[in-house]
């Protein structure tokens, strides 16, 4: 048959969930040479042994595919991301396993597998996609990239350029992902609770120097000594944790998230009521800032910031420059996605923020939520 679409490039991750990564893989690409026989496709297996390879694979073969599709976590995501970001060549997501943040942030199914599948083809047929920004992290002079799979040092130093479709985690985040990402807890949500659980217990401080390009092209400089600082391009975290309810896919802007202060208890548990309603930010001791681009540095006080993760996977240490990059990366979605991302609109977020209590320029409080304390 002739292949009126072209070719579908498929990649998972066969070594994680003890296999079950594998068993999805080989079902996602059954159901679609099933369905490319009758919409007219082919399928191509790009994976290879490692997160690395799979990555070389997609980017020295591009010629030979139209489309890609991972299968698997956010990890995955931001392999396609590395590999068409930028390209305007369409990536499909079938989310599995634990995290799928990213998926989850876009409307997307997530751990259902043939649903995801029949939405990619139907977006396939009916050239159905939207644009969405990706975060990039670059090196600056300092600064080194690691393994993306364990987090240590490459044998030949090498820069970070890399894309992130979630959260870059630079603090106590990044070190929750670390241990979730080497725990035998089998469960996402349970894995990344009881990760954090320890790290809390163990709070570090870190010292950061912020150098940011506001949302009207300011620039504002400053430190910050915290335990948690993340750079955010979606909403959420650690498998469906709400804290950056103000960011979206398609405002060029990316949000600034980190720890004042320590919380008390009741803090911590009136910051989980309200994260259940998309207002998380509307506690004191997190402070929050929406920036199109931030260098971050160790400042010289409190701990040296750990390795960075950006969407579970390891990056590199700071110094970093991070910037939006609008629509950089065309994703397959069905129509109501596609709709529900199109009716999104800067106005609701300022609304939101306001609601909140914060000035959208600056993140700082302009005033108390008098009702939300009351509910609280």
């Amino acid at each position: 048959m002739e292949q009126e679409h072209g070719t579908i490039a498929v990649i998972g991750n066969p070594v994680s969930g003890k296999g079950a990564g594998a068993k999805a893989l080989i079902e996602v690409k059954r159901l679609l040479e099933q369905q490319g026989e009758t919409y007219g496709f082919a399928v191509l297996d790009l994976t290879g042994d490692s997160f690395d390879d799979s990555l070389h694979n997609a980017t020295t073969r591009a010629d030979e595919y139209d489309y890609l599709v991972v299968v698997g976590g956010d990890g995955m995501i931001a392999l396609g991301a590395n590999a068409v970001g930028g390209t305007k060549k369409p990536l499909g997501i079938v989310a599995m396993g634990s995290g799928n943040d990213f998926a989850r942030g876009m409307g997307l199914p997530v751990n259902r597998l043939e649903t995801a599948v029949e939405g990619i083809v139907g977006a396939v047929v009916r050239k159905c996609s939207i644009d969405v920004d990706l975060g990039l992290v670059k090196s600056l002079p300092g600064s080194r990239a690691v393994d993306t799979s364990t987090g240590n040092e490459l044998e030949t130093p090498q820069p970070i350029h890399k894309y992130f479709g979630g959260m870059l985690s630079c603090g106590l985040d990044a070190n929750v992902n670390d241990r979730a990402n080497h725990s035998h807890v089998p469960n996402g949500p349970l894995r990344y609770f009881l990760a954090l659980v320890h790290e809390v217990l163990h709070m570090k401080e870190y010292g950061y120097h912020i150098e940011a390009v506001l949302t009207d092209n300011s620039t504002v400089e400053y430190d910050i000594t915290s335990s948690l600082l993340t750079v955010a391009n979606s909403r959420h975290i650690g498998g469906g944790i709400e804290v950056s309810p103000y960011s979206r896919f398609n405002d060029g802007l990316l949000d600034l998230v980190w720890l004042k202060r320590k919380p008390t208890l009741a803090e911590c548990a009136v910051a989980v009521k309200r994260s259940y309603a998309s207002r998380m930010l509307s506690c004191p001791f997190l402070g929050w800032q929406r920036v199109r681009e931030v260098k971050i540095s160790y400042s010289g006080k409190g701990e040296e910031p750990p390795i960075l993760l950006a969407d579970g996977e390891y990056m590199g240490s700071a110094p970093v420059d991070v910037t939006a990059v609008g629509n950089a990366l065309r994703v397959l979605v069905p129509p109501a996605v596609a709709e529900a991302f199109n009716n999104s609109t800067e106005e609701e977020t300022i609304a939101a923020i306001r609601r909140d209590g914060r000035d959208p320029l600056t993140g700082l409080f302009e005033e108390a939520d008098a009702e939300l304390d009351a509910q609280d």
